[in-house]
């Protein structure tokens, strides 16, 4: 009986394991190419999280969510705004549309996050709203970018 116990709380450990493994920044950026489809692009990214259950999510992928959000952060100050600001005409328009589709990634680890922290039963539901918006206006802008080219920047970064 007692192995029986040891193996139904190890199986039940393993339910509770994380989707996501460590990632670096340059692996999931998703700010090259061209502008545009920045929002699918950012979802694929988090695509092996059950986005039909996550009141389920595991802390260790609430963990790599916000590790996400605190890299794509950080890679804009330190890389896309220097880079910006060195910049002129079609390379500084190039990087911004970089900066844009960083920030939809960054936010979309955000929104999932706090959208699997209210099913959890956590009140960020005013958070999530604030996120989403900036979210939604991001994905505008990219949208509105469609088609004109977006410039990747490699960026020294790892998850948690």
């Amino acid at each position: 009986m007692r192995f029986s116990l040891s193996l139904i709380a190890a199986c039940a450990g393993l339910a509770q394991a994380g989707v996501f493994s460590q990632q670096t920044y340059n692996d999931i950026s998703i700010s090259g190419g061209t502008a545009g489809n920045a929002q699918n692009e950012a979802l694929a990214v988090f695509s092996a999280l059950d986005t039909n259950d996550l009141a389920n999510v595991a802390e260790d992928d609430l963990d790599f969510l916000n590790s996400v959000n605190q890299i794509c952060n950080d890679a804009e100050d330190e890389a896309f705004n220097p880079a910006i600001d060195a910049a002129s005409g079609d390379a500084a328009d190039a990087l911004q549309r970089g900066k844009i589709k960083n920030k939809v990634l960054k936010l979309t680890a955000s929104v999932l996050k706090l959208q699997a922290q209210v099913a959890q039963g956590q009140d960020v539901q005013d958070k999530l709203d604030e996120e989403t918006t900036k979210l939604n206006n991001n994905i505008q802008q990219d949208e509105d970018e469609a088609g004109n080219a977006s410039t990747f920047l490699s960026f020294d970064a790892t998850t948690d």
